[in-house]
């Protein structure tokens, strides 16, 4: 099985071109491809497959020629993921597949325009947030307030005055689950200068990740909101670099590098 190794900033994936979708990889596939041991190691997968071959997706054909079906690092399904969806395009591009400039890429959570060059940075258009209360996640057994996101997949966004650098995250944190029945992603939050902000990030289904990109994005409105503002341009500095979310009201837009490191064969999916 040929395969593409990728990230944006620090948050990687393995690229899996299926273009006549052909393989049907089962949780345990996905599994096995994401361990940092045994396998090739990454976050999670993006299986490259024409839209119109995706009963889940066909209907968005006319608008996105490619699907990203993408899996957690521990096979689940999951509907978006903001720096995926960059590498995804990257890898369109670098592969022949679509040209430069800007087109559709569809995903569980409807099709994502993407605007890039033959090289640099990628930008993605993620879409209305959608903000729906208040929770709480907890940490080392300290509970943090935070803002219901959601970007397609559902985030917890916390800002905080403990530094997130000393936070624990190795296991995942707490949370409502009548709030949360299909698990979310935790971001904490810092705010560090203006419009600037530290973030960590627990995403579901891979633990602690040095980036997310819809988590970016939860990040900008939260910090925002505890700003007093709606709109702005706003620089997320995770782990793994930064990248920069774009605030107007209606939508949002995500803008960061999206690199391909390496490419080769696995010699089985068992």
């Amino acid at each position: 099985m040929r395969f593409v190794k990728g990230h944006g900033t620090g948050n990687d994936f393995v690229v899996v071109p299926d273009p006549d979708a052909r393989l049907d990889l089962s949780p345990r596939d996905v599994a096995v491809l994401c361990d940092r041991r045994e396998g090739i190691g990454a976050d999670g997968v993006l299986r490259v497959v024409r839209t119109k071959l995706c009963p889940e997706v066909d209907a968005l054909a006319g608008e996105a020629e490619w699907f990203m079906d993408y899996r957690n690092a521990d096979g689940s399904v999951a509907e978006m993921c903001g720096n995926g969806v960059r590498v995804f395009a990257r890898y369109l591009v670098d592969a022949g597949l679509a040209a430069p400039g800007e087109f559709g890429v569809a995903t569980r959570s409807g099709v994502k325009r993407v605007r890039l060059g033959a090289e640099g940075d990628v930008t993605v258009d993620m879409g209305r947030p959608k903000v729906l209360g208040d929770s709480a996640a907890v940490v080392s057994g300290r509970a943090y307030r935070g803002l219901n996101v959601n970007m397609g997949n559902p985030h917890l966004a916390c800002v905080i005055d403990d530094p997130v650098a000393g936070l624990d995250l190795t296991t995942e944190p707490g949370y409502d689950r009548a709030t949360y029945p299909d698990g979310v992603n935790v971001e904490l939050i810092n705010l560090i200068g203006d419009r600037t902000v530290a973030m960590r990030v627990h995403e579901r289904g891979s633990g602690e990740t040095l980036s997310c990109g819809t988590g970016a994005v939860a990040t900008a409105v939260a910090a925002a909101r505890a700003a007093g503002e709606t709109e702005g341009v706003w620089a997320v500095r995770v782990r793994g670099g930064t990248v920069t979310v774009t605030l107007d009201g209606g939508t949002s837009c995500l803008s960061g590098p999206a690199v391909l490191v390496v490419s080769g064969e696995f010699p089985a999916v068992l």
